[in-house]
C-alpha cells in the first residue's frame, strides 16, 4: 500500500538543510504527489546558489523514500527562485521605498479598465469561512492550466490567504519605487498585500488607506498582458467591494456560499449590493456541499445541500456547481499547492469551472 502523503511529508520534515532547519520546515516542498506508488515533488530554493547547496539534502530525501513501504519510485526535481545572486564592487544603493496603504489619488469618470488586462472576475462571499479564497486560487490554476494568462489579486487587505495557499513568501521587487514586480507560482502572476507585510503583522487601517492599497494592487503592478484577472475580495459589503466596483470596469463577479441558510443570507446582501453597483454576477457556486467519508464512502451534506441552486433558480442567476468539502483540498492549499495544480480528481470540479467560464466567453 502507497504511504500517504502525511507519511511522505513526515519523512521530509527529517531530511536537514544547511541552514540548520529542514525540508519542511525551510518551506522548499512544492507540488507533492503520490499517486501508484510513485512520490514526485519539487524542492524549490530561493536561489541558484542555494539550490547547489540542496544536493545532499535532494538526495538523502530519494534515499529515505524509496525506503518507505508501497514506494516503487521517486521523482525529486531541484529548482530556484532565481539567478545566482552577482558579485558587486561595492555595496549597492537602497532601493527606492514603496509606501502601501496611502490615501488613493483622486478619480474622475467612471469605472476604468486595467491596462493589458482582458477580463476581471471578482470572487465575493457575502460571509467569512464559506472557501472563497480556495475557490479563487484554485479557479485561478484550472484557468491557467487551460492555457489562459491568469492573474490572481489577493484584496483581502485584513486577511490576506493567498500567499500561504499559491506558496509564495518572496517580498515583491518595485524598481523605481512606484512599479510592483508581481509573483508567479503554478503558472499564476500573483499579488497580495500580504507578500508586502510580516505574516503575522496586523493590518490596522482605515478606509482611504484601503482604499489606497487596493488602488496600488490594481495600477501599480506590472500585470503584463492576462486574458483574466481574478480577485479574490473580502467578505461583506465594506470599502474593498464599493472602491473596486465604481473605479474598475469588472467583467462580472462570482459568489461563493455554503448550502446553510445562515450562509445565503449573507450572500444575497453579497448579491443585492452587486445588482445595486451594476456588476454582472456571473453565477453562484455552492462550496462544502457533500462529504464523501474516505473510511466507508457514505455521503453526507454536513451544511445542508442544494440551497444555493436553489437561489440561483429564484434569482434566475447561472449556477456554476457543487465543490466538495475535502481534507485533501484543505490540506493542499495549506502546503502552498492548490488542488487544481495537482492530477487529483478533487481538480476536476474546479478545471470544469474554468471550462464552463471559458465557453461562455468570459476566462
Amino acid at each position: 500500500m502507497a504511504p500517504t502523503r502525511d507519511v511522505v511529508m513526515a519523512e521530509l520534515a527529517k531530511i536537514a538543510t544547511p541552514s540548520g532547519g529542514n525540508l519542511v520546515r525551510d518551506d522548499l516542498v512544492r507540488a507533492l504527489t503520490v499517486e501508484s506508488g510513485v512520490v514526485r515533488f519539487v524542492i524549490e530554493a530561493p536561489s541558484a546558489d542555494h539550490a547547489r547547496a540542496l544536493g545532499a539534502a535532494q538526495n538523502a530525501a530519494e534515499t529515505a523514500l524509496r525506503r518507505l513501504e508501497g514506494v516503487t519510485a521517486v521523482q525529486v526535481v531541484l529548482t530556484a527562485h532565481g539567478p545566482s545572486a552577482k558579485p558587486v564592487a561595492a555595496a549597492p544603493a537602497e532601493p527606492p521605498s514603496l509606501k502601501v496603504g496611502g490615501h488613493p489619488t483622486p478619480h474622475q469618470g467612471g469605472p476604468a479598465r486595467v491596462s493589458g488586462v482582458d477580463r476581471i472576475i471578482a470572487i465575493a462571499s457575502g460571509k467569512g469561512g464559506v472557501g472563497k479564497s480556495t475557490v479563487a486560487s484554485n479557479l485561478a490554476v484550472a484557468l491557467a492550466r487551460q492555457g489562459r494568462r491568469v492573474g490572481l489579486l489577493d484584496a483581502d487587505i485584513y486577511g490576506p490567504s493567498q500567499p500561504r495557499m499559491m506558496g509564495v513568501s518572496k517580498r515583491p521587487a518595485s524598481p523605481d519605487g512606484k512599479t510592483i514586480e508581481p509573483l508567479h507560482a503554478h503558472g499564476v502572476t500573483m499579488m497580495s498585500i500580504g507578500l508586502m507585510l510580516k505574516e503575522d503583522e496586523a493590518v490596522i487601517w482605515r478606509g482611504p488607506m484601503l482604499m489606497g492599497a487596493l488602488q496600488q494592487l490594481i495600477n501599480q503592478v506590472a500585470w503584463g498582458r492576462l486574458d483574466v484577472l481574478v480577485i479574490d475580495l473580502p467578505p461583506g459589503t465594506g470599502d474593498v467591494q464599493l472602491t473596486l466596483a465604481q473605479r474598475t470596469h469588472l467583467t462580472g463577479a462570482i459568489v461563493v456560499s455554503t448550502p446553510q441558510d445562515v450562509a445565503l443570507l449573507d450572500a444575497r446582501k453579497a448579491l443585492d449590493m452587486f445588482e445595486k453597483l451594476k456588476v454582472p454576477v456571473l453565477g453562484l457556486i455552492e462550496n462544502m456541499s457533500t462529504y464523501i467519508c474516505p473510511n466507508c464512502g457514505h455521503e453526507a451534506h454536513i451544511f445542508g445541500h442544494g440551497g444555493v441552486a436553489a437561489e440561483a433558480i429564484k434569482l434566475n442567476l447561472p449556477f456554476l456547481g457543487e465543490l466538495p468539502l475535502n481534507l485533501e483540498v484543505r490540506i493542499a492549499g495549506d502546503a502552498g499547492t492548490p488542488i487544481a495544480a495537482t492530477d487529483s480528481a478533487l481538480a476536476d470540479p474546479y478545471i470544469r469551472l474554468a471550462r464552463r467560464l471559458i465557453d461562455g466567453g468570459m476566462g
